[in-house]
């Protein structure tokens, strides 16, 4: 399985000042993000019937058997839908527009699709269906540390 190619901690696609994704207080996505922080995608997989899903839940979406696997996946997917993002969603953004969001659908995981940024010239020409791979930013210096999954064309 190839890892996400993994971006120097010195670099930042956002800008500072952007609350820090952590797990929730039950802790249902944290072994995403740690897994982020290792440098892999982590999707889960129900142990029972294999679907696929994402985002986190305690139950599987189809035949409800608790406690969905958290499985490795190759971060390789195409873009499903896009959109340039010209106003800021939070203060940090201000002046730091456009960029461009991704929802990017994996095949070899079941179709689930995933939310990210795709790196790169905000007013490049996007297409659907375009090949991505993921990329790993690490926030190593970060309270607490955390790595973000972003996207760029393959």
């Amino acid at each position: 399985m190839s890892a996400p190619t993994t971006t120097p901690s010195t670099t930042s696609y956002l800008p500072e000042g952007l609350p820090i994704p952590v797990p929730e207080p039950d802790g249902l996505s944290a072994p995403y993000w740690a897994g982020l922080r290792e440098g892999k995608l982590l999707v889960q997989r129900c142990a029972h019937c294999g679907t696929w899903q994402f985002g986190p839940e305690w139950i599987c979406h189809r035949c409800h058997a608790f406690d969905p696997e958290w499985v490795e996946v190759e971060p390789k997917g195409r873009i499903y839908s896009w959109e340039r993002v010209w106003h800021p969603a939070h203060a940090s953004l201000k002046n730091h527009g456009p960029y461009l969001a991704v929802l990017v659908e994996l095949p070899h995981a079941g179709l689930v699709r995933m939310v990210g940024n795709l790196l790169g010239d905000p007013m490049q020409p996007v297409q659907i269906g375009a090949e991505v791979r993921g990329v790993v930013e690490h926030h190593p210096q970060a309270n607490p540390p955390y790595s973000l999954l972003h996207w760029t064309l393959a």
